[in-house]
């Protein structure tokens, strides 16, 4: 299966200068000029028609990585492979072209909607700037991708606000799917939604993939929607990738102390059933001051001192990649 994105040595730097003040207030003052390093050299790749999970707590770069395939941010270096086009290195009038096969659903339905467009028109919109097509024929696309992701027709003319969590989250998809994407990047897609939606969109998500034949990058901090959705997972730390391995390998056999300790919080409806929680000590490092080595080594239960010697992804059984001096050992 030939893979459909590669990501190598990805990294996206920001300057903390160029953020607010409250943020750069609290930023320990050095005399050199802070940076923080959101993404940090990661590689991956994502097979044609597979469903990528990507997890990790919050702030560990998830949503920047997605944000960077898509160039909705500009990456600092490192290559965005899309069918073997390197779209780090592609200007933006001919980025227009590619964009109709690359699209994001984002995790706020509301915000991700211009509140002042109709259902309509914010489905028409990716047709307007990508396919030359007729008014009969954008409304005829309108209407089927509707009906596709499970919209009444006579939502077509109400704007955001008239519209629930469910709605407007579904119009978020609907928009995504217009143009036949051939990438599609979710941003943690249920976590605004309440309990009895998210199932809803999951099944709809998991239908529209085979109907379409789309490639998922799926992020989320639900680790169990994950699992059910994904075909690989790749956890994510401080800017890093720690582990990867198809989805049923990772959650049965775990190897990073890091995804041990991610999984082990994941609840158990059975309340007679126990589990062993692992929890990490200490703090998570600053983005502007990494420590060297392997970046959990501070919270990490199993370190020891060749822990501070730089890391990298070593495949430790077949397909299952994982960043650890203590299991390369």
């Amino acid at each position: 299966m030939a893979a459909l994105v590669k990501i190598l040595n990805l990294s996206k730097h920001f300057s903390v200068k160029d953020q607010g003040v409250a943020f750069r207030a609290l930023i320990p003052f050095t005399g050199k000029e802070a940076v923080l390093r959101a993404v940090d050299g990661i590689s991956f790749s994502i097979q044609k028609g597979e469903t990528l999970g990507l997890v990790g707590e919050s702030g560990c770069g998830k949503s920047t990585v997605a944000r960077c395939i898509l160039r909705l941010l500009e990456p600092t270096s490192g290559k965005i492979l899309f069918e073997e086009m390197d779209l780090a290195g592609v200007k933006e009038d001919d980025l227009r072209l590619i964009r109709r096969n690359l699209q994001m659903i984002f995790q706020d339905p509301m915000a991700s909607l211009n509140p002042r467009l109709s259902v309509k028109q914010v489905l028409e919109e990716p047709l307007r700037l990508h396919e030359k097509s007729t008014p009969k024929e954008r409304e005829e696309r309108v209407l089927e991708v509707m009906d596709q992701v499970g919209l009444d027709r006579e939502l077509l003319n109400r704007f955001p606000h008239e519209l629930s969590g469910g709605q407007r989250q579904r119009v978020n998809i609907a928009r995504a799917i217009t143009t036949r994407p051939k990438f599609v990047a979710l941003d943690e897609p249920t976590s605004a939604l309440d309990v009895s939606l998210r199932a809803k969109i999951v099944l709809l998500l998991e239908g529209l993939k085979s109907l379409l034949s789309t490639t998922y990058l799926f992020i989320s901090h639900d680790l169990s929607t994950v699992k059910y959705l994904s075909d690989r997972v790749a956890v994510m730390y401080l800017g890093t990738i720690v582990e990867i391995a198809e989805a049923h390998e990772l959650f049965r056999h775990p190897l990073h102390p890091y995804t041990k300790a991610l999984l082990s919080a994941i609840p158990i409806p059975d309340p007679n059933v126990k589990r062993d929680r692992i929890i990490l000590k200490g703090e998570i490092p600053s983005p502007t001051n990494i420590p060297k080595g392997c970046r959990l080594r501070g919270r990490c239960p199993v370190a020891k001192d060749t822990c501070s010697e730089e890391v990298y992804l070593q495949e430790l059984a077949p397909d299952h990649w994982v960043a650890c001096q203590r299991l390369a050992a």
